[in-house]
């Protein structure tokens, strides 16, 4: 049972250690798939931010572009119909003197809230000015002037990239696909590290539960060889217990017995030092013993059954209470427990002394401590029956019964006089 505890034991031990092993490849394996799929996605959208990185760079040069050629355009009487030198001069002195400075015109209130509606001219930083003299009349060339140049200069700004900045461009994306195919060589590098990481940890656990097994069989070795050699000695013991009870009888049971019942002593035997050799021949049919067989005279009589059946009864019926008489609630629960401890007491002592192998007479004395609770007992049912007119005759039993009583307890407690040698 012991060893298959222990199998069972390490059965289990094993187990765990796999179950762990398994459940952290697993999560190497979980981790690098999620890296994979991470640095894959990177991957496969370097394409199109090639393409929108070479949008943006474009939209930026034809922006870069424009903006020049309208800072180049200049306003000029000759380029504007309509407007002479004075107005382009209040232009210029509102901050307007190429395409480049205003970006539209609109129709608002006056500044001063008075003439009516007015021409603003939005700046290109977000401003808007009013010069006098400039109507909705004169805005009209003024935006066609602006919007000419500014078709000329969409038209002539480049519509794709320098071979230089597509080949910055390229540079770019280039060192970004090395990076990242850097980067997930780097992750299968390291879920390879970890795989054998833990697998040279499991290795190192499955060697130090084998170490274990290894010592706790070859304890439990041990332990068989100690338990066969205690059977061994234990057979042999019995065998000299086995001579012994043939020769002399089996007086450590009758020690034991009387030991556990406080029972007179027995007849002293030979010790174990004086056991004969197991070699030596012994005749089972020779009792060398000459304690006397105990005789059925010797053992307790039947009477005694009688005044235990009588306290047994009296614990349930109690006294003083037949017919129609009604005894107080204390003597009905005193007489009671009283009939049972007698009952009890004497069957203590009669079961055992009426046995075969432990037969015995009564304690000295008990026949009398019975006869004085017997008397006790009457003489308070007489007390509880008002209408008997006994008084005087319950009186005597009571002083009776304690005569009796001390006489009995005095006669158990005096020491016993020792047997006279034959």
């Amino acid at each position: 049972m012991a060893d298959r505890r222990r199998l069972n034991r390490e059965a289990g031990h094993r187990k765990r250690a796999e179950t762990t092993h398994a459940e952290t490849l697993h999560r190497i394996d979980e981790q690098l798939a999620r890296q994979e799929r991470s640095v894959k996605h990177d991957l496969s959208s370097l394409d199109g931010k090639r393409e929108q990185q070479e949008a943006q760079a474009l939209a930026v040069l034809r922006r870069e572009f424009i903006e020049r050629r309208l800072r180049n355009t200049p306003l000029t009487v000759s380029e504007l119909n309509g407007l002479g030198t004075g107005l382009i001069r209040d232009l210029a002195a509102q901050g307007i003197s190429t395409a480049a400075d205003f970006t539209r015109v609109s129709w608002d209130k006056a500044p001063n809230g008075k003439g009516g509606n007015v021409v603003y001219i939005h700046r290109a930083d977000g401003h808007r000015v009013h010069v006098n003299g400039i109507g909705q009349h004169r805005s009209r060339p003024l935006m066609e002037w602006r919007q000419a140049a500014l078709a000329r200069a969409e038209a002539r700004a480049p519509r794709a990239l320098p071979p230089d900045e597509r080949h910055r461009i390229s540079e770019i994306i280039e060192a970004e696909h090395a990076r990242l195919r850097e980067e997930l060589t780097k992750t299968a590098r390291a879920a390879e590290t970890a795989r054998a990481e833990a697998g040279k940890l499991h290795a190192e656990t499955l060697e130090r539960l084998a170490t274990t097994e290894r010592d706790a069989a070859r304890l439990a070795a041990e332990r068989r060889a100690e338990f066969d050699a205690m059977a061994e000695q234990l057979l042999a013991l019995q065998s000299e217990l086995s001579a012994h009870v043939d020769r002399y009888g089996d007086a450590g049971l009758r020690i034991r017995r009387a030991q556990r019942r406080a029972l007179r002593p027995i007849p002293a035997v030979p010790t174990l030092s004086a056991i004969p050799s197991p070699r030596s021949p012994v005749d089972p049919t020779t009792r060398t013993d000459a304690t006397p067989a105990p005789t059925p005279r010797d053992r307790a009589g039947l009477g005694w059954l009688l005044p235990i059946l009588y306290f047994g009864f009296t614990t349930v019926v109690g006294v003083g209470e037949l017919g129609d008489n009604t005894a107080p609630v204390g003597l009905m629960i005193s007489s009671r427990l009283v009939a049972l401890a007698a009952a009890t007491e004497l069957a203590r002592l009669w079961i055992p002394r009426m046995r075969r192998h432990t037969p015995g007479p009564m304690p000295s004395g008990i026949g009398w401590q019975t006869t004085g609770v017997f008397l006790a007992l009457t003489a308070a049912g007489m007390f509880a029956d008002e209408k008997s007119g006994m008084f005087v005759a319950a009186c005597v039993l009571s002083a009776l019964a304690a005569l009796l009583l001390l006489a009995g307890t005095g006669l158990r407690i005096r020491p016993p006089q020792p047997a006279p040698s034959s």
